[in-house]
């Protein structure tokens, strides 16, 4: 019993008061004896009784002590059972040891006892078996209080979920049912709002020839198309325009609609297969941000995106997650040429503008981007604007090509190094890019990063990275180089233009590198703007010059294919031997030599380039997309012609390209 109980009675105060009264008894026996004897005897007896009182007192404080604690412990055990949430104790060998009454109602058995966490709950082996601080790659946490290590995370047991709360140092593991909570975030994040745009990207092209009646017939007929498709994901759809459409919906009908891959994509183009140009769609969609606008702005970016790719597919954009679905046809030419006179001129006011132009390619710069280069300094030495070409140095795709200009003093004069560029960058200078859209693949991404104004001309479908600021965009992913497209903006950029031998036949070259010979990718403009230069004097035998083979490259290139195997079916895959090093040149020429075989209809080289990276090069015919391909494995490209550089060794990058390969295949399909 507690001291504080214990001295309660004979406490000072108590021992003075029977003090100060046995004090008076003597007083009063000393004046009238019989008077103090009853007084004792009096005092006696009340001493006694308090005495007595504090021993039941005493007696009745423990039987209810004691009584107390049998209840709490007898309490203890049956609160511990019926608690609403569930614990087990379990053992070195991760089997159940001890467990209350309430998680056996979650698993529906009479014990736990003996059962292995293992099978009880299968997703707590990978937290078990981590023996990381902090955050794990799985989304459990640690929490660290008095050298205990704690894990949270939330499973699921039949319909219901659960926090589990894990202590590895007690082995000790709690649960309660969070089912309500999860249901109302689950409902949460499958009705928040997506934004999308959706376009037909080729109408005025399809509906070339028809008359308002029939324009009007096929409009109506996509229309229907597309309403019974919304409708049947519940996306509210109001039309804008003729060809342009507002989507709203959840984000629950956004993962039904990436589940079938936007259908709708396929659906419309086969329903107008008949047309001399099928009717292609764009759509794009954001999700993510809470408000309305910034949902706006992200679903416009997207449809920018998708119809930067050559359309005819759907790019989604939800918070740093970019997807693209579609893409199975090229990006169909246009036939006017409204937009190329509208560019011409903006780059020439802003040519004008300038005091210094530098022009700049791609790493590792091909014909196409030498020859759109030599473009675009005419066009600035036309208007007397001082302008120089970025070029670090030479490779075997472009030395030929160089040889020739060297020939020509004033136009070798043009060239300068990336170094000699940023010490002249200043902020009246213009930067022209082409033949590329992503700052880290340009020759010198510093250049873009120091320059104020910057122009993009480029043939390439638009990947996720891109030059946001620039000032003016001429991307047209139907075009078959940056050297047709830089040949369309020459013939608009001054009434009388009048190009060289030279600027002609390198501008040629750029095209007829692209096109393999006018084989790929050519359309009508293709063949007008060649026209333009063999009238201007390009030399066609010049080309053939510089496009010949060397012997050596040849037997070599004939080695790669040597060890080509055929994989699907139709698809052509080849890898050099450990330790080969060869260019990127041979290998994408190995590429398009493969596809010229029976029954190929894709083509994928893999090898060791001479700067330590793995390169694969992908070509098709059309029926595959090769870009979706690179794309996945980190790379970009066309439809039809695609590349990707990996580290690490050659056996590496072909398990990735296969698994990447079966993926698809898997999905969706990797022929049309």
């Amino acid at each position: 019993m507690p001291k504080f109980l214990q001295q309660r009675w004979h406490g000072y105060y108590t021992v003075w008061a029977f003090m100060l009264m046995l004090l008076l008894v003597i007083i009063v026996i000393r004046y009238n004896w019989p008077l103090g004897i009853i007084s004792l005897i009096l005092v006696a007896a009340l001493c006694y009784l308090l005495l007595k009182a504090e021993m039941r007192y005493r007696k009745n404080l423990l039987e209810y002590i004691n009584g107390l604690s049998f209840r709490v412990k007898r309490v203890e055990g049956e609160a511990i059972n019926t608690l609403p949430f569930g614990i087990v104790l379990y053992g070195e060998d991760k089997t159940v040891e001890w467990n209350n009454r309430y998680i056996c109602k979650i698993f529906e058995q009479k014990s736990l006892v003996g059962d292995s966490l293992q099978e009880l709950f299968p997703s707590l082996s990978s937290i078990m078996n981590e023996k990381k601080d902090g955050s794990h790659k799985d989304g459990h946490k640690d929490n660290h209080k008095d050298g205990q290590k704690h894990f949270q995370t939330e499973i699921k047991i039949g319909e219901s979920y659960y926090h589990l709360m894990l202590n590895t140092e007690e082995r000790l593991i709690y649960l309660y049912d969070v089912t309500e909570m999860a249901v109302l975030r689950e409902k949460y994040e499958s009705e928040k709002l997506a934004i999308g745009i959706m376009m037909m990207d080729n109408l005025d092209e399809a509906a070339q020839g028809m008359d308002d009646q029939q324009r009007t017939s096929l409009i109506a007929k996509v229309t229907t198309e597309i309403t019974e498709w919304a409708k049947h994901y519940e996306v509210y759809l109001r039309r804008l325009s003729s060809d342009r459409y507002l989507m709203m919906l959840n984000y629950k009908s956004l993962q039904e609609l990436e589940k079938s891959r936007f259908v709708i994509l396929d659906e419309v183009r086969e329903m107008t297969a008949e047309l001399k140009v099928p009717m292609t769609l764009s759509i794009g969609l954001g999700f993510g941000p809470e408000s309305i606008s910034e949902l706006g702005e992200l679903a416009q970016s997207s449809l920018d995106m998708a119809l930067g790719r050559g359309g005819d597919q759907a790019a989604v954009k939800a918070g740093q997650r970019l997807s693209f679905y579609g893409g199975k046809s090229n990006a169909v030419e246009k036939r006017t040429r409204v937009r190329a006179r509208v560019i011409a001129h903006a780059l020439r006011d802003l040519i004008q503008e300038s005091d210094k132009v530098f022009i700049m390619g791609h790493r590792l710069p091909d014909m196409d981007v030498i020859g759109a280069s030599i473009g675009v300094l005419k066009a600035a030495q036309i208007y007397n604007v001082e302008a120089y070409i970025v070029l670090p140095g030479t490779n075997p795709s472009i030395e030929r090509m160089m040889a020739q200009v060297q020939k020509d003093e004033k136009l070798m004069e043009r060239f300068i190094s990336p170094e000699q560029a940023l010490a002249m960058l200043n902020p009246h200078s213009l930067l022209v890019v082409v033949d590329t859209h992503k700052a880290s693949m340009t020759m010198e991404p510093k250049l873009v990063q120091n320059a104020s104004r910057i122009v993009v001309v480029d043939h390439h479908r638009r990947g996720e990275e891109f030059i946001n600021d620039a000032v003016l965009v001429y991307m047209e992913p139907y075009a078959s180089s940056a050297c047709e497209l830089v040949t369309e903006l020459l013939q608009y950029i001054h009434e009388k233009i009048q190009l060289t031998p030279m600027e002609a036949t390198m501008l040629l070259a750029g095209i007829a590198v692209d096109t393999k010979h006018f084989a790929l990718h050519t359309g009508s403009r293709t063949f007008e703007a060649a026209g333009f230069l063999r009238r201007s004097g390009a030399d066609t035998i010049q080309i053939q010059r510089m496009l010949k083979e060397d012997l050596q490259e040849y037997l070599a290139k004939s080695d790669i294919i040597k060890h080509a195997k055929m994989v699907y079916d139709h698809v052509a895959l080849a890898k050099t031997e450990p330790g080969a090093v060869i260019p990127q040149l041979l290998i994408a020429q190995a590429a398009d030599t493969l596809l010229n075989m029976t029954d190929v209809v894709a083509s994928f080289v893999i090898s060791e380039r001479p700067d330590g990276l793995i390169g694969i090069s992908a070509r098709s015919l059309g029926r595959m997309n090769v870009q979706v391909v690179m794309e996945r494995l980190g790379g970009g490209g066309h439809l039809t012609n695609a590349a990707v550089q990996l580290k690490g060794s050659v056996e590496e990058a072909e398990q990735q390209l296969l698994e990447v390969l079966a993926q698809i295949e898997e999905k969706e399909g990797l022929f049309e």
